[in-house]
């Protein structure tokens, strides 16, 4: 670079210069990466041809191969500003997702897919036609084919990748006997129409592109799933993390509350047998029972929070049937005359389960509650239970109104509630979630706006069914 900043002595070297920050915050696989990477082949193209017109006596037809460099351009031009708009309006959300291959959100993926997809298939017809200008397939920049095929293996999907295979191994084909000779350069043919070194050329070139496109193919799509599992997996901690918190403030919550509690309680009964022997309203004895009815529930809910926390799951493991479970669950209903249950046969009734009794129970209750809720004060809840292949399944089913698809898709987020203010705090589901994936299982559900939810609970038998002398609770930890 010049002392005044430009670029007059040093060309090539302050365009890669200049591109280099541009390449750095892409995403491998995403589309600002094949904008990027065209970004550099109109570069090396045009720098190319420059140093050919000017360093060398080679005549070529500098015109039509600047025009083709001019085509790229401007393509790669409008990709930018389609990604551009893209981003603007699919992007808008900070809760976004995105796609692991291209960079962009689901519902783009495809059409992103597509347009990378027709941007290499120009691609690919445009080194042709440089090609074929300026030697064919004696042009040692035929090379340039693999690169074409690796990064199109990496940006798209192994069938659009197989078609710009074909596409590569068509064009070179037709450069071994069709293209405009440079002195120099061009090897002279036999003047057979197939003759044995452009055969040979052809079936090596066709061979080692279909090694390249495999291997990038598996390869990319391996790298595809460990990303995928890798995201799982850190959404996992992230979630182990914030019940960690939530363990810890509701186990800090109850020995911070138990003293006042427990205060709050010695007095109350100490008021009420001082006013036992005097005379008095009614109402006030009603109100006494009611205060100390609310300090119970207190209590109550704080324990059921620990509890389904997740903070006595490594202790209080219990031998029990899936019968004995129902009936567990049954004993916290608030409204258990609501509550239809269908158990099944004997089989299904007196199925073995070694579990964290209490835990689960609270866990089938938390769903249970919801639907009551959702099903108004005259609503029912049916309670199934069944058996299918390995796991038990235990399915809720209320007659509320449903949930629209936004409300299903962050169903069992922690403090989200559709409930309204008082009547919940939005922890439910996530406890519930907690509690039953600790034990391998899942919560799914179904549901449309004005058909009610169906709250599926599986549980695999093969770890419910062990003893405890076969594997230790803790283990699922």
């Amino acid at each position: 670079m010049g002392p005044d900043g430009s670029c007059r002595s040093a060309f090539p070297f302050c365009v890669v210069h200049s591109l280099v920050p541009l390449i750095a915050p892409a995403r491998l696989g995403s589309s600002t990466w094949l904008l990027h990477l065209r970004s550099f082949a109109v570069a090396g193209q045009l720098l190319t041809i420059l140093v050919a017109w000017g360093a060398t006596p080679i005549e070529l037809p500098y015109a039509a191969l600047l025009a083709l460099v001019f085509l790229t351009l401007v393509t790669n031009l409008a990709y930018g500003v389609w990604l551009h708009r893209t981003r603007r309006t699919r992007w808008g959300s900070s809760e976004a997702k995105i796609d692991p291959l291209v960079g962009e959100m689901p519902e783009s993926a495809t059409p992103a897919r597509r347009m990378a997809l027709g941007l290499m298939l120009l691609d690919l017809i445009t080194l042709t036609a440089m090609l074929y200008l300026s030697g064919g397939a004696d042009n040692p920049f035929s090379f340039f084919y693999f690169v074409n095929l690796a990064v199109g293996g990496v940006m798209i999907r192994p069938v659009g990748a197989w078609a710009l295979t074909g596409l590569a191994i068509a064009g070179y084909t037709l450069l071994l006997y069709r293209s405009m000779p440079v002195e120099g350069l061009s090897v002279g043919r036999s003047g057979e129409a197939l003759d044995l070194r452009s055969l040979g050329l052809m079936l090596a070139f066709a061979t080692c592109s279909s090694v390249v496109t495999y291997f990038v193919t598996r390869t990319a799509g391996e790298l595809r799933q460990r990303e995928q599992l890798l995201l799982g997996a850190q959404a996992e901690r992230a979630a182990s993390h914030r019940l960690e918190g939530l363990t810890t403030l509701a186990a800090g919550a109850a020995h911070e509350l138990a003293s006042p509690l427990s205060t709050i309680d010695v007095i109350v009964r100490e008021l009420s047998r001082h006013l036992e022997s005097v005379d008095k309203p009614k109402s006030v004895d009603t109100d006494l029972k009611l205060i100390d009815a609310q300090l119970e529930m207190c209590r109550q809910i704080l324990q059921r929070m620990r509890s389904a926390a997740g903070d006595s799951m490594a202790h209080q493991w219990d031998r029990t049937t899936v019968g004995d479970l129902i009936d567990a669950t049954l004993e916290g209903i608030r409204d258990p005359h609501r509550v239809d249950v269908f158990d099944g046969d004997d089989a299904v009734e007196n199925q073995p389960l070694w579990l964290p009794q209490e835990a689960v129970a609270q866990a089938i209750r938390n769903l249970i509650h919801n639907g009551l809720d959702a099903s108004g004060p005259e609503g029912r809840v049916r309670v199934d239970a069944a058996i299918t292949g390995d796991r038990l399944r235990l399915v809720v089913v209320d007659t509320g109104q449903g949930m629209t698809d936004e409300v299903l898709d962050r169903a069992g987020d922690p403090f989200f509630t559709t409930k309204e203010p008082g009547r919940g705090i939005g922890l439910g589901l996530f406890l519930t979630r907690n509690v039953v994936s600790r034990l391998g299982g899942e919560v799914t559900f179904r549901s449309r706006p004005g058909h009610g939810t169906h709250a599926i609970v599986d549980l695999p038998l093969s770890s419910l069914g062990q003893s405890p002398g076969q594997e230790s609770p803790a283990a699922l930890e």
